[in-house]
C-alpha cells in the first residue's frame, strides 16, 4: 500500500517567516543608524565638516580593509581591480558620495538637519525623474503626479525662504546619480567591495583636504579628549556597519518592503531636527514638507498597486 503523503507541517513555513523577520530587523537597524547620524556628528564638536569627512573616508577604508581580511575576500576584491570599467565607475561613484557626505555633514553641523531630511524624502522622486531624463523610462500617471507635486514643493520652499533649498537638492541629486551609477555595477560589486573601491579613490582627496584644514585652522583629532578621538576613529565603523545591515536586509526582504522602510531614515532625521535640535518650522516649511509627503504617498501607492519597488541602489542613504 502506497504511503499517503503527509501535509506540510506548520513548521515548514517558519523558516521563510524567520528570514523575513531577520531581514526586517537588519533593515530597521540600518535605517535607524542612518537616521541618527546628525547626533553622532554633533558629538564630534569642535571638529568641523571639512575635517570630519576626510577622516570618515580614511577610517572607512581601514575598516573595509579589515573586513575583507577577516572574511578572506582579498582575492575576489583584487579580481575587481582588473575590471577597468568597474574601477573607473566606482571612482565616479566615490566623487558623488563625497559630495553627498560633505553636504550632509555640513548640514548637520550648521542647523540644517530638517533640510537634509527633505533631501532624502525627495530622493526617490529624483530617482524617478532621472530615470526619465537619462534612461528614457516612461512614467505612469501616478508617477507624473508625484513628480509634479514634488516640483511644486520646491517652488513653495523657495518662495517661502527666498532662496533655493540647495542642501536638499544637492543631497537628492548627488545620491540620485550615485544610485544610477551603482545600478550599473550592482551585480558585480557588493557593499563592502564597493565602499572600499570608492574610498580608495577618495583617499588622496581626503589627505589633501586634511592638509589644507590643518594649515588653515589646525586639526582637532587627538587634541580635544580621548573620547572625542575615539568617536572620530569610529567614523569608519559608523559608515560601514549600516551598509552591511542593509545588505543583509536586502538579501532577505522583498524590494517592496525596503521601498517602504526607506522613509524611516529621513523621518528620524526630521524628528531629530525639529524636536531635539529645535530647528525652526515656519508655515511655508510645513507646506513644502506636506507637499513632499503627499508626493511620496502617491509614489508609494503607485508602487504598491503595480507591485514594483524603487531600485535597490536608491534605498541606501549616505
Amino acid at each position: 500500500m502506497q504511503d499517503t503523503p503527509l501535509p506540510p507541517s506548520r513548521g515548514a513555513a517558519r523558516p521563510a517567516r524567520s528570514e523575513q523577520s531577520t531581514g526586517l530587523i537588519y533593515a530597521v537597524l540600518a535605517y535607524t543608524l542612518w537616521g541618527m547620524l546628525p547626533l553622532y556628528f554633533l558629538l564630534l564638536a569642535p571638529t568641523g565638516a571639512f575635517e570630519i569627512v576626510p577622516w570618515r573616508v580614511l577610517f572607512s577604508l581601514v575598516f573595509c580593509a579589515l573586513l575583507i581580511t577577516v572574511t578572506r575576500k582579498w582575492r575576489s576584491f583584487l579580481g575587481l581591480l582588473r575590471k577597468r570599467r568597474i574601477v573607473f565607475t566606482m571612482g565616479l561613484a566615490g566623487l558623488l558620495i563625497f559630495i553627498n557626505w560633505q553636504t550632509y555633514v555640513f548640514a548637520a553641523l550648521s542647523g540644517h538637519v530638517v533640510e537634509a531630511a527633505l533631501g532624502y524624502f525627495i530622493n526617490p522622486i529624483v530617482t524617478v525623474f532621472l530615470g526619465v531624463l537619462l534612461l528614457r523610462e516612461k512614467l505612469r500617471l501616478l508617477q507624473w503626479v508625484a513628480v509634479g507635486i514634488s516640483l511644486g514643493a520646491v517652488v513653495v520652499l523657495t518662495v517661502g525662504y527666498g532662496a533655493l533649498p540647495w542642501v536638499s537638492l544637492v543631497l537628492a541629486f548627488s545620491f540620485g546619480f550615485y544610485g544610477l551609477i551603482k545600478k550599473r555595477v550592482g551585480r558585480d560589486v557588493d557593499a563592502v567591495a564597493g565602499l572600499t573601491l570608492e574610498t580608495v579613490w577618495l583617499a588622496p582627496l581626503a589627505v589633501v583636504q586634511l592638509i589644507v584644514v590643518g594649515a588653515v585652522s589646525g586639526l582637532t583629532i587627538g587634541t580635544v579628549s580621548p573620547w572625542h578621538t575615539v568617536l572620530l576613529l569610529l567614523a569608519g565603523v559608523i559608515t560601514a556597519v549600516p551598509l552591511l545591515f542593509f545588505a543583509a536586509a536586502a538579501r532577505r526582504l522583498p524590494l517592496t518592503y525596503l521601498g517602504l522602510i526607506q522613509y524611516f531614515a529621513p523621518i528620524l532625521q526630521f524628528l531629530v531636527g525639529v524636536f531635539v535640535l529645535h530647528e525652526p518650522m515656519p508655515p511655508e516649511r510645513w507646506a513644502g514638507f506636506g507637499l513632499v509627503w503627499l508626493a511620496l504617498v502617491v509614489l508609494t501607492a503607485d508602487m504598491v498597486l503595480t507591485g514594483r519597488a524603487p531600485r535597490r541602489s536608491s534605498l541606501e542613504p549616505a
